[in-house]
């Protein structure tokens, strides 16, 4: 029994650690590829690729299409 405690004990502060790690560590910033420039200089909250476009979320609700192999804007979506 006092076996099972301890190792219960020692588990639970390794778990405590790592938490006390993960949340100390800073936030990633998200990285674009340079080749995209944002229209009105608009901040990207989020970003993904596909074989031929990349989209971007943007802060002010909006999601830009732009042609992998050109970089030029294809598409603009307004989210609402």
């Amino acid at each position: 029994m006092t076996t099972l405690t301890a190792v219960m004990i020692g588990g639970l502060l390794i778990l405590i650690t790592l938490v006390v790690i993960r949340v100390q560590q800073p936030a990633q910033t998200l990285a674009i590829p340079d080749k995209i420039t944002l229209p009105d200089g608009g901040t990207a909250q989020a970003f993904t690729t596909t074989p031929d476009w990349y989209a971007v979320v943007t802060t002010d609700n909006q999601i830009l299409i732009f042609d992998r192999v050109t970089s030029e804007l294809t598409q603009t979506i307004d989210v609402k």
